[in-house]
């Protein structure tokens, strides 16, 4: 019976030990977009690279960004362990001033919730004067 137990824990053991759990894990080449100085009417789109360095299928479920004058897009597929992907996020670079906006994406991942930042300025037009 002694044997039985022993072969049962070490049994036990080696399978936990195989058995790792899955998961996905999101990489951003960048969690920060500098736009620089940028024109007013200047093309507002941006991207945010990430990698799947997970085992497990990654799934962006909702991308939130903290204005209305930020719209981010969230991949529609599940990212493979290894594949990459895009947030798009397009700025509204018809408001002239400052640019300090986060964008929260939330995942399957290890860690669920991820903030990204843009920043930089929207300058007003040749002739225009800032109001801001």
């Amino acid at each position: 019976m002694k044997k039985y137990v022993a072969f049962m824990l070490i049994a036990f053991v080696a399978f936990a030990a195989n058995a790792q759990e899955k998961m996905a894990k999101i990489e951003f080449k960048t969690e920060v977009i500098d736009y620089g100085d940028i024109a007013k009417g200047s093309d507002g789109l941006r991207t945010f690279e990430f990698t799947n360095t997970g085992n497990a299928p990654l799934v962006v479920t909702k991308v939130i960004s903290s204005c209305g004058c930020t719209i981010p897009k969230k991949p529609e597929a599940p990212i493979a362990p290894g594949d990459t992907g895009v947030i798009e996020v397009k700025y509204n670079t018809q408001k002239v001033g400052p640019i300090r906006r986060t964008i929260t994406v939330l995942s399957n991942a290890d860690e669920p919730t991820k903030a990204l930042k843009i920043k930089g300025k929207v300058l007003p037009a040749e002739g225009e004067t800032n109001k801001s």
